[in-house]
């Protein structure tokens, strides 16, 4: 995982205007999100089973992340590697998958280990850069 400092953190707007603007972006709500807390994602770079993500993690100030008027405060973005078996699923719960009761394949590793470190935390904070140009624009 690498930390981004970024003039992002402490930033406020509503969850609607962030969800709508960061979804032209490539962002997506994580689904790992809960009614005071959560995540806006965008892939950085997807090659084989490595994905690299830009995470941008925010609070709810005020009302619930369910509503499109809540409050959001952003926190400390990061860039953060999921590594996925892209092979076949040999644990038995292939009948699962063919079937549809399970979409993805849990990471065989959440935080894989960054190789050049430097490259990532420049394209992310230039990620960045575009979500802060986005704020300017339309928050007010």
């Amino acid at each position: 995982m690498i930390e981004l400092h970024t003039e992002i953190e402490g930033k406020r707007a509503t969850f609607g205007q962030m969800q709508s603007g960061l979804k032209r972006l490539g962002y997506c709500l994580c689904g790992n999100w809960e009614y005071d807390r959560g995540f806006f994602d965008g892939i950085l770079s997807r090659e084989g089973g490595e994905t690299i993500y830009i995470r941008l993690p925010f609070q709810v100030i005020t009302g619930k992340l369910d509503h499109s008027d809540a409050v959001i405060e952003f926190q400390t973005p990061f860039v953060i590697k999921h590594v996925v078996n892209v092979g076949l699923d040999r644990s038995g719960s292939s009948l699962l998958t063919a079937t549809g009761f399970s979409q993805f394949q849990k990471p065989l590793d959440t935080d894989g280990h960054i190789k050049y470190k430097h490259k990532w935390e420049e394209i992310g904070e230039r990620s960045i850069e575009q979500v802060m140009q986005y704020i300017s624009m339309n928050v007010s």
